[in-house]
């Protein structure tokens, strides 16, 4: 029986799973086999970790390269992502345990390295390092990958998810100025910085008056083409003897304005509700866009808890269709959004929690298609 998952969502994906990006992956892998660095700006859901995963497997096999993975999302502290970071690269550039306890000995000195082993067979390992500023400079963590890669005669490409932490760290912009500042003069070691949260982001690379202004290749990752979704989702249901029209699998596509996680998931839904020898209708799609609703639900829920009721309001205008001139009489009165001066207010806070974004001549849109499909559903 194939093990291989028709369809794959909340995780990164490769392989079997992994579609389309041909022209992003080409552009990655020169970066990185050439030493730029990379900033790679996207909405969330649509397959920044999953891209970057699938070049570094890509380049696993190269003698000359070592692709180093860390996830930033729980550093809440600059020495909380010291340690991270110096973990993800001692431990990513050794070839097992015990050479990776030599290198945290030899490149950071003053350390008593504890591994942790899962009690289960052919598991990994995690290490807890214990830097702190008393026993280590930020220089000394921060030109770590560097001094590795000249001792081993490789290049390092250190690749660093859910990078907009880094602007809610205390006193950031001391630290963005640190680590730019001892970063830039790096040769045999490139990063490449991505995150989910894109205002943040976009706050950190595209100000002017940010460190890390100008700081590599700016890549804005776009979504994937309607024709290569359905070719991908006909083809992984008739692996399994289910089967879908071009027309239906497009519908699909279009329910979730083809964000690739939302698209996994969506026709995840659609598939387990199909016997073997089945075709998928109209109906079921409906019942399974209301499955992916109410799985989401409790996030959703999360989200707008907090709100105030003028930016539910105002949530709910742009569910309905709105997307500029908030500010006219006749629109502030439906949708009750309160003065003129309460518009911009509202703007900045839903902005800030990255339930809207700001896209072209201004106008406002949804983050995330199925939190507004939620709202309409549930909210109007």
């Amino acid at each position: 029986m194939d093990k291989k998952k028709s369809f794959i969502f909340g995780t990164a994906v490769s392989d079997y799973n992994f579609i389309g990006r041909e022209k992003e992956t080409q552009r990655l892998m020169a970066n990185f086999t050439e030493g730029i660095n990379t900033i790679l700006i996207s909405p969330r859901r649509i397959g920044k970790t999953s891209l970057v995963k699938h070049v570094k497997r890509m380049l696993d096999s190269r003698q000359d390269i070592i692709v180093v993975y860390l996830d930033m999302f729980a550093c809440k502290t600059e020495y909380e992502f010291y340690n991270a970071l110096s973990a993800a690269v001692l431990k990513q550039t050794a070839s097992h345990a015990e050479k990776w306890m030599e290198y945290a000995k030899e490149f950071l000195v003053r350390l008593t390295p504890k591994l942790t082993f899962s009690p289960e067979a052919n598991t990994d390992f995690s290490l807890s390092l214990g830097i702190t500023p008393k026993t280590h400079t930020p220089d000394e963590v921060l030109n770590l990958a560097e001094e590795i890669a000249r001792k081993r005669g490789k290049r390092i490409v250190v690749c660093i998810d859910e990078f907009q932490q880094l602007g809610e760290l205390p006193d950031t912009l001391t630290v963005q100025k640190r680590l730019r500042s001892i970063w830039q003069h790096q040769q045999m070691t490139s990063y490449c910085l991505f995150g989910s949260k894109q205002h943040l982001m976009s706050n950190i690379f595209q100000r002017r008056n940010m460190p890390f202004y100008q700081f590599g290749d700016m890549i804005f990752l776009g979504l994937i083409d309607t024709s290569c979704w359905v070719d991908y989702i006909v083809e992984h249901f008739a692996d399994r003897n289910r089967h879908i029209s071009r027309e239906l699998a497009q519908r699909l596509c279009e329910q979730v304005e083809n964000y690739s996680s939302y698209v996994q998931q969506l026709a995840w839904l659609l598939f387990s509700r199909l016997n073997e020898g089945e075709t998928a209708t109209e109906p079921q799609l409906q019942l399974s866009v209301n499955d992916l609703l109410d799985a989401n639900e409790a996030l959703f829920m999360q989200q707008v808890e907090p709100l105030t009721a003028y930016q539910m309001n105002f949530l709910r205008t742009v569910a309905a269709g709105r997307h500029s001139g908030f500010g006219e009489k006749e629109i502030r009165e439906d949708f009750n959004l309160g003065s003129p001066a309460n518009i911009t207010r509202l703007k900045k806070a839903l902005v800030s929690k990255d339930l809207i974004e700001i896209k072209e001549r201004g106008q406002l849109y949804f983050t995330d298609p199925v939190f507004r499909l939620w709202i309409q559903r549930r909210m109007m």
